[in-house]
């Protein structure tokens, strides 16, 4: 970024201000006091090893896990503990594995990322009146509008199961920033894909930061944080080992350490690491049973 840049963004105040975030389960803790800010306009990049906690982070983020420790603030406001009042907060995310509703065309599943931002309730939509009829086409509209943005209004009555790879990621994108969010999550947006998908979709998150709204993506591919990011956090076990420019980062040894799989002073050991994300995994579990049976 360029001076002028910087310096707006750090005079900003942030969007998301987690502090203190910790998650438990049981007696293991995946994430343990993590403190990060998001501030308008910028993009922030959150790595680290497999069993790192930075999936449980985004969840405690979005509401999907209620912290055991801690606060999470969108715009000074601390969030309910509930997904779509995360959503209609102004906060909203993609996932590692893709969610698309692979019966419906490309436009229904982004006009399912704009209800959040509908008026309309139950008999408005039953009677189908004047002003449910406005406000349809109004979802519409901005439906199109996004599709375009990201490059698949052509394909806005195809089937979101027969698109390519990396355009259903596109259109997870394109969903999540129905609800016109300030904040945008992405969970490893580009796992899986070529490099000129994935040069893609870094074009497409820089589009993104440029009409205002603020993102923080979780990536493995290194090569696409270090460009991609103004500032990236690293969590080692679940806790923020060191956060900074991508010169920064790259150039600490504990972070080299960590890749490497090389033990540092403090870091634990491979059981509690395993225990860790076999944990995790069980809560993710109980949190998509239950989003089932309340029929999210």
């Amino acid at each position: 970024m360029t001076d002028m840049t910087t310096t707006t963004v750090a005079k900003a105040a942030p969007v998301l201000t987690a502090t203190g975030v910790t998650m438990r389960f049981g007696g293991l803790t995946a994430v343990r006091s993590v403190d990060l800010d998001v501030h308008p306009g910028e993009i922030v990049g959150l790595i680290g090893p497999n069993g790192a906690g930075k999936t449980t982070f985004f969840n405690c983020l979005t509401g999907l896990y209620v912290p055991t420790e801690g606060r999470v603030a969108y715009r000074g406001t601390v969030l309910p503990p509930k997904p779509h009042l995360v959503t209609q907060a102004g906060i909203a995310r993609t996932f590692q594995n893709i969610r698309l509703f692979a019966n419906m065309t490309v436009l229904e599943n982004v006009l399912v990322g704009r209800h959040t931002r509908t008026k309309e309730g139950l008999w408005s939509a039953l009677l189908r009146g004047p002003g449910f009829k406005r406000a349809e086409a109004a979802s519409k509209a901005r439906a199109m509008e996004l599709l375009e943005f990201t490059g698949l209004a052509a394909k806005a009555d195809h089937l979101s199961r027969n698109l390519p790879y990396g355009e259903q990621r596109k259109l997870e994108i394109a969903r999540a920033l129905a609800s016109d969010p300030g904040l945008l999550l992405l969970d490893e947006p580009t796992a899986g894909m070529n490099p000129q998908e994935t040069r893609a979709t870094e074009e497409l998150v820089f589009a993104i930061r440029d009409t205002g709204t603020a993102v923080l993506v979780i990536e493995h591919d290194m090569r696409f944080i270090f460009n991609l990011c103004d500032r990236v956090a690293v969590l080692v076990q679940g806790e923020k080992l060191v956060e900074g420019s991508s010169d920064v980062v790259q150039s600490d040894e504990r972070v080299i350490a960590a890749y490497l799989g090389t033990p540092f002073e403090g870091a634990p050991g491979a059981e509690e690491a395993a225990a860790v994300e076999a944990a995790e995994d069980q809560a993710a579990g109980r949190a998509t049973h239950a989003r089932t049976e309340d029929g999210q």
